[in-house]
């Protein structure tokens, strides 16, 4: 871990993209602007803990929950086509089209 000392309207650069200022420090609270791109998600620890927490919670209950659904349902799940057996298939049509 890399631990840095910076005073208030301070800040770090993280990557190219990412920096953290010190806005202000009040007691023991310490308030922070973080500038990121938007296709970057910042969250407080507790919130992101909690975001995961409820990611795993719901792939544990998809799996028997799609089970159940077929079975009331009546269908079979088709089966999965790869990326590799398809572009096989496109390539095998490619060579039987009259046109080439």
């Amino acid at each position: 871990m890399l631990v840095l000392t910076r005073r208030k309207e301070e800040s770090i650069i993280i990557g190219d993209d990412i920096e953290i200022t010190v806005l202000g420090i009040r007691g023991e609270q310490v308030r922070l602007g973080i500038s990121a791109p938007a296709q970057i998600s910042v969250h407080r620890k507790e919130v992101y803990d909690s975001l995961a927490q409820a990611n795993r919670d719901a792939q544990a209950t998809a799996g028997p929950l799609k089970s159940f659904l077929r079975m009331i349902s009546g269908r079979k799940t088709p089966p999965r086509r790869t990326v590799a057996r398809r572009a096989g298939h496109a390539a095998e049509r490619r060579r039987r089209s009259p046109d080439s």
